[in-house]
């Protein structure tokens, strides 16, 4: 995966909520956050966005508001059947609604996209704190340590590591096949977000408030925690909000490579690998989970970018 140059440009150019603040209409010091939000709040397209998030969101956490249909209900009479008054979206190869299990495949499509970025957020941010505030020798070394992973072909990593861990011929269960694959992509993200994390803290800690903690006596963990995280937050956010998109993607192309999750599990990625030998007899079956996760990721993408272009101070 590689580094957004946006992203870079972002990191570059974010100022301190100390330094940016001005008065508002009350008199009081308006910081990055405030500015942020009043740019969003003014951007069409945050507001389209944010709306499709929540419609995926309330889709995921409650399937049963969309359809009362059991997914995993099978009539093999009804095979590839087109979208009828009964079923909007037809009928799987084996005779699923395919509504059903677009409905209930947003669920785990989105939790390997949030818990595999929270992964990344973790391991990276680690990273990157440490080797920025250490620097000599630690940040060298986990600098090259990173620089291996990203050496590595996504995909071709993601074939060794699951190819090892869980291979196909195995019988995992669900949480088990979602957990390896939220792993595996956190493990092969981390180190573009250790990067960033990294120039961000760098920046951060010789700004005179930094020095000035440390010469009061504040500790390590004060500083980090107290000044310098809080003021490393804007690339990193917006890294992790269109990371959300990739690795739903990237989730959706491990399983049509037949490696990545698998039944019983329900998830676009799936209902989109089981159908690419029918898109002649039952496009259908394939195009509306493919359709929904492309809305999906899109979304997460846009919400992205408005978030970014709110926190470049050179777009103001």
């Amino acid at each position: 995966m590689s580094e957004p140059t946006a992203t870079q440009d972002l990191i570059q150019g974010t100022p301190e909520p100390s330094a940016a603040a001005v008065p508002n209409s009350s008199g009081k010091p308006r910081s990055l956050w405030y500015d942020t939000w009043d740019i969003l709040k003014r951007r069409k397209i945050f507001w389209i966005s944010f709306v499709m998030l929540i419609v995926f969101l309330v889709m995921a956490a409650f399937p049963t508001l969309f359809t009362h249909k059991d997914p995993e209900w099978a009539t093999l009479a009804r095979s590839m059947e087109g979208p009828s008054e009964d079923a909007w979206f037809g009928f799987d190869l084996q005779g699923r609604d395919v509504f059903a299990r677009t409905i209930y495949g947003a669920r785990t499509s989105i939790i390997v996209g949030v818990l595999a970025t929270l992964g990344t957020v973790v391991l990276g941010g680690i990273a990157g704190v440490i080797a920025a505030y250490q620097g000599k020798w630690l940040d060298s070394l986990l600098s090259r340590v990173g620089e291996m992973f990203l050496g590595v072909p996504y995909v071709l990593g993601a074939v060794i590591i699951l190819g090892s861990v869980a291979p196909v011929q195995s019988n995992p269960g669900k949480t088990m096949i979602m957990t390896v694959v939220i792993i595996v992509l956190a493990v092969l993200g981390w180190p573009v977000l250790m990067r960033i994390a990294r120039s961000s803290i760098i920046q951060a800690k010789h700004q005179d408030y930094v020095q000035a903690a440390r010469a009061l006596g504040a500790g390590p963990f004060r500083i980090i925690f107290k000044h310098l995280l809080p003021n490393s937050l804007a690339p990193i956010l917006v890294y992790s909000t269109i990371t959300i998109g990739s690795y739903i993607g990237a989730e959706a192309t491990l399983s049509l490579l037949g490696i990545g999750l698998r039944t019983p599990v329900i998830s676009w990625g799936i209902a989109i690998a089981d159908h690419t030998r029918y898109i002649r007899t039952g496009a259908h079956a394939m195009f509306f989970p493919a359709a929904f996760l492309s809305l999906c990721v899109l979304t997460f993408v846009m919400l992205g970018e408005a978030v970014r272009d709110a926190l470049d101070p050179k777009l103001r």
